[in-house]
């Protein structure tokens, strides 16, 4: 599929912001299942100073700073890209039973190190926790392949929450969107990745959007769409050292990711890809409308990007 993104970032300040710093992941990455064709950045008011890099993750990072007072912010992206299905590396060894999997990633002394080990350990949005364990352990039944254990925990997780968009904040920890059973996509990446991670293998966060298909005979609702959370598990290859892939799967849909959906960034939860973050002077109190809209190319709506979300302030992206 070719899909055209549009990202728009609006912030409302009172009283005005002085001077401002902010990072955004807003460029889509290039991989195996995505090329990326286009990308434009949109700031206003105009930024002093603005540059792009790569992170340690191999997302595209760009910081701006404003150094004039502004009382509005804007930030829109607009992204064109292709997709293609999945398809599981062939280097994988797909029947590799979890507890074998788990094994690879116990530290050893002069042990081959694997890169995929840094998302073993907790991060800032997905601490240790026995809940997590207790809640894994159905899906984690012995001898199981790894693949199997993800697909079975995505398929429990789609059955057992509730999509609640006024149920958890930004900051709700994991462990509470777990005992309450309902959240948003946010959440459920990170209850899925923890409970991997409870269990010794290695998971990690994707961030970026899913094609929203209207009912039949309505149109697509512009900026009706919201940025999107999944998981990629790691599963390696069939001998110590040989290369291993990774394996989306989507809890929140209960399925793994398609041609459907666009990758925007990867990192050990939320807190690495945060679409826009910043630093301020001035601007006590804020308000924060969000618009998304992933259309293919050639359907575009004739109406500008207008309808967008609005969130309560530190409820920055569902």
């Amino acid at each position: 599929m070719l899909l055209h993104v549009t990202h728009e970032t609006r912030y409302e300040y009172s009283p005005p912001v002085e001077t401002a710093q902010h990072l955004a992941h807003l460029k889509p990455l290039a991989t195996d299942s995505q090329r990326l064709v286009s990308h434009q950045l949109a700031i206003e008011p105009p930024p002093a100073q603005r540059s792009e890099r790569p992170d340690v993750y191999g997302n595209t990072r760009a910081f701006f700073a404003l150094e004039s007072t502004h009382d509005r912010l804007v930030v829109t992206a607009e992204s064109v890209v292709e997709t293609f299905v999945p398809v599981l590396s062939p280097d994988v060894a797909r029947d590799l039973p979890w507890e074998t999997v788990r094994e690879r990633f116990r530290f050893r002394k002069d042990a081959t190190f694997d890169a995929a080990s840094e998302f073993v350990f907790p991060s800032p949005y997905v601490p240790r926790h026995d809940d997590f364990t207790a809640y894994a352990r159905a899906s984690f039944v012995p001898r199981r392949p790894a693949f199997d254990v993800a697909m079975d925990l995505t398929e429990r997780m789609y059955e057992d929450f509730a999509y609640d968009a006024d149920s958890t904040e930004i900051n709700t920890p994991a462990v509470e969107a777990l005992a309450q059973r309902k959240g948003v996509c946010q959440d459920f990446a990170h209850i899925m990745i923890a409970c991997f991670r409870t269990m010794g293998l290695p998971a990690r966060y994707v961030s970026g959007y899913l094609l929203t298909q209207p009912p039949p005979g309505q149109p697509r609702l512009v900026g009706a769409d919201a940025s999107h959370a999944w998981v990629s598990v790691y599963l390696p290859g069939e001998d110590i050292g040989s290369p291993g892939g990774w394996a989306d799967f989507d809890p929140t849909n209960g399925r793994q990711p398609g041609e459907d959906y666009v990758t925007l960034a990867i990192g050990r939860d939320y807190s690495d890809v945060s679409p826009m973050r910043g630093v301020l002077h001035g601007g006590a109190r804020h308000t924060l409308s969000v618009g998304v809209t992933v259309q293919p190319v050639g359907e575009e709506a004739e109406a500008p990007l207008t309808r967008t979300q609005s969130l309560p302030q530190d409820k920055e992206f569902p």
